[in-house]
């Protein structure tokens, strides 16, 4: 080869991946769902929706209308921004956690999950830093590491993030000559603790990132799934919205196999995100947008987000009771007040090894704690979800985490 040509390096007829590439790497929580269809196997791990309190044929029939009505239009390509009506939609969505958003500031995604992967893309360079709470969401961690960018956690206690605790981070990182894009986190029945940050935090915590100029980016799957449906917290966005990213998505509120998210940012931001989502989906799917749309407007909608809301609280209250029941002296858990997810310290616990392991030996499937920090820590902790398993097996299920426990 002559001088300054490429050369294209191989082990073993591989081709050398790129460095980010160490980031796609099978998670905890993704091993769990093919565990959790052994015979005789409870999960409680899976963060799904119960589609059960959805009305499938009144679905089936929109869909079906919506194809014979309009078919040449919704299976043909879209707009990069989202059908016309949905962000109308999306504007009164958000207007229920009391924030005013203009349309334009709507970019529609393929789930909120794709929201959080293109505000990476967008502002993150690798070495950046990425303030969240710890433990965080695991699908986040993938997202952050996959661009090459430093998870800095802040523990949360029952309120969620102390924004002191995150003021004292930040500046301390910058002390140390690192650069800080956002803070993220989910202040809404949080995956994975299930806590809910109040709103005297949630004021002070946009103040704080405000006055270092450091953005936040809001992760709200949950906010419509509070159990007392008649008390809803401000948005961090409808605090401070020229401050704050929100992250919005209707997987937990109608149906996660049609991935239909939204992003609500400043216009010019949003400008920008769109151009991002068109080099990857070229747009969202106009078909999937359209029948969100047409069935979050119906008389369906509200009722049978009353009717799931309702199964989660009553899984909440099965689980927080099976817990009071089986667990050993010591073990701590939050108690949400809405949302999928509880989660539990476990201690003095000494059982030490593989927490999942040993989960699956007794018949459950959980989520252990090290999957949800940036750095895989061993902790004596776990997530434990409640939302889409029936009351008797919650109940089964946690007295075999008490069982692991003494063990």
């Amino acid at each position: 080869m002559t001088g300054g040509a490429a050369v294209s390096r191989r082990t073993d007829s591989v081709p050398l991946f790129a460095h980010r590439a160490e980031e796609f790497r099978p998670s905890p929580v993704r091993a769990v769902f093919e565990i959790a269809l052994q015979p005789g196997m409870i999960s409680l791990a899976g963060g799904n929706p119960d589609m059960s309190a959805l009305p499938h044929q009144v679905v089936a029939d929109m869909a079906a209308r919506i194809l014979a009505e309009r078919g040449p239009e919704v299976l043909q390509y879209g707009s990069g921004a989202g059908i016309g009506r949905l962000p109308e939609l999306i504007v009164e969505l958000m207007g229920l956690e009391g924030a005013e958003v203009a349309p334009d500031r709507i970019q529609i995604t393929a789930g909120s999950q794709a929201g959080l992967d293109l505000v990476t893309k967008l502002y993150c360079d690798p070495g950046d830093v990425v303030v969240a709470e710890g433990p965080t969401y695991v699908g986040a961690l993938g997202v952050f590491g996959s661009y090459e960018v430093d998870v800095e956690h802040v523990d949360v206690d029952d309120d969620g993030l102390d924004p002191e605790a995150v003021a004292e981070r930040i500046d301390g990182l910058r002390a140390a000559g690192r650069t800080v894009k956002f803070v993220y986190t989910v202040p809404n029945f949080s995956n994975p603790t299930g806590v809910t940050t109040p709103e005297e935090r949630r004021r002070r915590l946009v103040d704080v990132c405000a006055e270092r100029g450091v953005l936040v980016l809001e992760d709200d799957p949950y906010g419509l799934l509070g159990f007392d449906r008649a008390h809803r917290l401000p948005s961090l966005y409808s605090l401070a919205p020229d401050t704050v990213i929100h992250l919005g998505s209707f997987s937990k509120i109608f149906s996660p196999g049609l991935r239909v998210g939204w992003i609500a940012a400043a216009p010019a931001v949003r400008a920008r995100l769109q151009i991002a989502a068109e080099a990857v989906t070229i747009h969202p799917s106009v078909l999937s947008q359209e029948l969100a749309a047409a069935y979050v407007a119906s008389e369906h909608w509200r009722p049978s987000l009353d009717r799931a809301v309702a199964l989660y609280r009553s899984r909440c209250a099965a689980m927080m009771e099976a817990l009071e029941t089986h667990m050993p002296e010591g073990v701590r858990w939050t108690r949400p007040a809405g949302g999928f997810f509880t989660w539990l310290e476990l201690g003095p616990w000494t059982g030490g090894g593989d927490l999942l392991r040993r989960a699956v030996d007794h018949g459950v499937v959980l989520v252990p704690g090290g999957a949800c920090y940036a750095d895989g820590r061993a902790t004596t902790s776990l997530r434990l979800a409640y939302s889409a398993t029936p009351e008797a097996e919650i109940a089964e299920g946690v007295r075999r985490v008490g069982e692991m426990l003494r063990g």
